[in-house]
């Protein structure tokens, strides 16, 4: 079976069309396994009770926004290794700056293709 195929994914966005537009776009990927969640509180949940190899959250969600989600994921013993890419619609010099800092993956701009959600994943857990 192919990594696409064995591969745990976790999707993180506060908006329903936005969720669907990332699950289609790593089903199209031949990436299957995905769960999704509407803010980082459930993410953490999911995180801590599920074996998960990559997130891709959004950066803008209300309450904890993408990166406090990955300082926190990266502050847990069990997450820390787990691939992080943050999809925003604004990559600002200090959003880019703040995530390396914290560790993060990848990231990727809204809107975007699903080849350039695949280069984007590729980078972080090698070919699909």
């Amino acid at each position: 079976m192919s990594l696409a195929g064995r591969m745990k994914t976790l999707v993180v966005d506060d908006m329903d069309s936005s969720r669907a537009l990332v699950t289609n776009a790593l089903r199209s990927l031949g990436i299957r396994n995905v769960t999704t969640v509407s803010n980082a509180k459930d993410a953490i949940d999911h995180v801590a009770n599920n074996e998960t190899h990559l997130v891709l959250s959004d950066y803008n969600m209300p309450g904890m926004d993408g990166l406090s989600l990955l300082e926190h994921l990266r502050n847990q013993p069990s997450s820390r290794k787990i691939g992080f890419i943050v999809v925003t619609g604004r990559a600002t010099p200090g959003l880019v700056a703040r995530g390396q800092t914290l560790e993060m993956n990848n990231m990727i701009r809204k809107p975007f293709t699903a080849a350039q959600l695949r280069e984007c994943i590729e980078r972080v857990v090698g070919k699909l």
